[in-house]
């Protein structure tokens, strides 16, 4: 078994099965539609962002909704699943952590269900869909229940495929817990960015409970085999975990920001009551230099005035001018001190 190699063609890997084996790898498509038909097998077709030409040619041959079709083209769907009479076509949102980035890289594929046939279109590098292919080849029995087993397949690899996610992001907040008490300026950036990351990934996990409760719903009617409905019921279990953890982690974040914002306050706060007392401080010292600037000042404007040596002035000849004039200037001095001690100014 070996994927078509080719630049231009979106084709990864097609092939037949029959009761649960792989019978044939046609190298064209025309090929695989007829042989399927020939050995009444199912076909499983793996493309990789193909052009109008490629899903036409698919949509043709099984009937594909045109609705369906032109999502799968333009892509950049939001995660459902329709029915169209024996038809699924169900858009999955698959997540990887990068190491490297710390950050969360969002895919999407496109997955087309009939009864003799699986379509998945893929329109980023994950998921590695030839993981699928391969445990379910080497598990015939799972892969004899049809095509509704493939998509299990696929759910449930999507599925654990997000534990990696849950981890990396669990590790991110726990360091953002670390950083809100250490002062890092540049947590509240990380902090929305983050939110934003559990926000996508909410998006893409979300939808998958309704989208697998429908598949259970719908398996009496369209005769789904009991085991895979039990295998469906362990996806649902999972992904719900998922979902709750998700809505944990947003939750935390959200606390994280008000404390972010809370410690950011309490921060001005100190500092604005480090700014006053200091401005306090500061005007103490300067009622303290006043108030001694003022107390030199009496004394010196009288020995200014009687040191100008003018001929005719006040009490010049006095006998008692001079020792009047030093009392004047202490009990000037005194009266200040007495007067700025009571203002508590000294």
């Amino acid at each position: 078994m070996k994927p078509l190699e080719c630049a231009v063609v979106a084709i990864v890997d097609n092939a037949v099965y029959v009761d649960g084996v792989r019978t044939d790898n046609p190298p064209s498509l025309d090929l695989t539609y007829e042989v399927m038909r020939e050995r009444g097998g199912m076909a499983w077709i793996g493309l990789y962002r193909p052009d109008d030409s490629e899903m036409t040619s698919v949509a043709d041959e099984f009937g594909l909704h045109p609705l369906a079709v032109e999502d799968a083209v333009t892509a950049h769907q939001r995660p459902k699943l329709e029915r169209y009479d024996d038809q699924l076509f169900v858009v999955l949102h698959p997540a990887r952590y990068l190491d490297d980035t710390e950050t969360v890289e969002f895919g999407e594929i496109h997955v087309f269900v009939g009864p003799d046939f699986v379509v998945t279109v893929r329109h980023a590098e994950s998921p590695n869909i030839g993981r699928v292919r391969t445990r379910m080849q080497e598990d015939p029995d799972l892969l004899r229940l049809g095509t509704e087993a493939v998509l299990y397949a696929i759910l449930d690899r999507m599925v654990d495929d997000y534990d990696p996610v849950v981890a990396g992001l669990e590790n991110d907040i726990d360091e953002i817990e670390n950083q809100l008490f250490d002062g890092d300026p540049d947590v509240s950036r990380r902090i929305y960015d983050l939110s934003r990351e559990v926000i996508a990934f909410q998006r893409a996990t979300h939808p998958l409970v309704k989208m697998i409760g429908q598949l259970e719903r719908g398996s009496d009617k369209y005769k789904v085999d009991i085991e895979l409905q039990r295998y469906l019921r362990d996806v649902l279990d999972h992904t719900i975990q998922i979902t709750e953890q998700a809505d944990t982690f947003r939750a935390n974040l959200q606390n994280a920001l008000a404390v972010q914002t809370t410690l950011v306050a309490q921060r001005q706060n100190d500092e604005i009551r480090a700014m006053t007392e200091v401005s306090i401080s500061q005007n103490e010292q300067v009622k303290k230099i006043s108030s001694w600037g003022a107390i030199l000042f009496a004394p010196t404007l009288v020995g200014t005035i009687y040191g100008m040596n003018f001929t005719h002035m006040p009490e010049l000849s006095w006998r008692y001018g001079y020792p009047a004039a030093v009392a004047a200037m202490i009990l000037m001095a005194i009266g200040l001190y007495v007067i700025f001690k009571r203002q508590k100014w000294l």
